[in-house]
């Protein structure tokens, strides 16, 4: 190659696409507490919940949280985000600690739990869920594997019944998750949910 003839793309390291970098371990712990923080105040209040007062709780400045959670509705995704992997990933913890019905029921309380807290949020995840920017039948999905996991455990120890559909245990908490948090009785939840485990022994006869 002449010195004349033009250098292959690439070869110049201006011309080459630049890594993208990998966020700062303090930005990384910046972001979890922002989110730790806005989950407990969300959880708290059924009002809005002013952003400044989240960055003031999370020793941050309100423009850390700008660059992380560009709007609300950024903070609160993640928010529902994060509780939802929280949810569905304590599955094989609980299996792990508890017979497979009392993992249920602890599942139960634990996804009751996840509903309940949502109210202080609930106007901006129903925005959200609205245009799309979160799935519902993803989140219905993960939640019904996860009960369909601990069911085939318990089903295996002859604990609960193996003629279940997991999906019509997802619905029937869905029913009961959205009346008792529209009327805030989380205590009927608890009892009803308690019926729902007693449908799923299996009948002993003789």
């Amino acid at each position: 190659m002449s010195s004349d003839d033009p250098a292959p793309v690439g070869t110049d390291p201006r011309e080459r696409p630049r890594a993208a970098r990998a966020p700062r371990a303090d930005a990384l712990r910046n972001r979890d507490r922002l989110i730790e923080v806005a989950a407990a105040a969300f959880a708290a209040a059924e009002d809005t919940v002013p952003l400044e007062g989240i960055a003031r709780a999370a020793g941050v400045g309100i423009g850390t949280l700008y660059r992380h959670f560009p709007t609300r509705e950024d903070l609160v995704e993640a928010v529902y985000a994060a509780e939802l992997d929280d949810l569905t990933s304590s599955v094989p913890a609980l299996l792990a600690q508890l017979p497979p019905d009392a993992a249920l029921r602890a599942w139960m309380g634990r996804y009751a739990a996840f509903v309940e807290t949502k109210r202080g949020m609930a106007d901006t995840l129903r925005a959200a869920v609205a245009s799309g920017r979160i799935a519902t039948p993803t989140t219905r999905r993960r939640v019904t594997t996860a009960i369909a996991t601990i069911l085939a455990s318990a089903g295996v120890a002859g604990l609960l019944r193996t003629d279940v559909e997991p999906e019509d245990i997802t619905v029937m908490l869905l029913g009961i998750f959205l009346t008792t948090t529209a009327s805030n009785t989380p205590e009927q939840a608890g009892r009803l949910i308690n019926l729902v485990m007693d449908a799923l022994r299996p009948t002993r006869t003789g």
